[in-house]
């Protein structure tokens, strides 16, 4: 079917309209992505495209704005049983914020090395990172503190 185990018909139409986005997204001068969030009784419940262009803010791509809906909107359970559709594999920054959030499935039409194999030219630079440092000073706040 897909090219992937557990995908069937219902997880094809999402993934249409996760790509349907993106075409949506390309046509508004942002860059080609789109998602959707679908709920525990097959309703869709919320969906995005990419506006990292048109927003101005590169952090704006489907996958993190729909988590922080979902984390911020729907009860826990809920959100658990909750599959998101992508057009392309979540970045890391993307896949963070699913995993926080608590989403209990990703189903995504391309991989990254298929969208990697297609994405033009142009990426940004990388970032130099540098560290760690001052261990003992950086890891006073977090000794003894837990989660809420």
């Amino acid at each position: 079917m897909g090219g992937a185990g557990g995908i069937g018909e219902t997880d094809v139409a999402h993934l249409r309209r996760a790509i349907a986005l993106a075409h949506e997204a390309r046509a508004a001068g942002d860059e080609p992505y789109g998602a959707l969030l679908v709920g525990p009784d097959g309703r869709v419940l919320a969906e995005d495209r990419n506006r990292t262009v048109t927003a101005r803010d590169v952090t704006a791509h489907p996958e993190l704005v729909l988590a922080r809906w979902a984390a911020r909107e729907l009860a826990p359970g809920v959100v658990r049983g909750t599959t998101m559709y992508t057009s392309c594999r979540p970045c890391a920054m993307c896949a963070t914020a699913i995993g926080y959030a608590g989403l209990g499935r990703v189903v995504y039409a391309l991989s990254t090395g298929q969208h990697d194999a297609v994405r033009p030219p142009g990426d940004p630079p990388a970032t130099r990172w540098d560290g760690p440092a001052l261990h003992d000073e950086a890891r006073a706040p977090l000794e003894g503190w837990s989660p809420p």
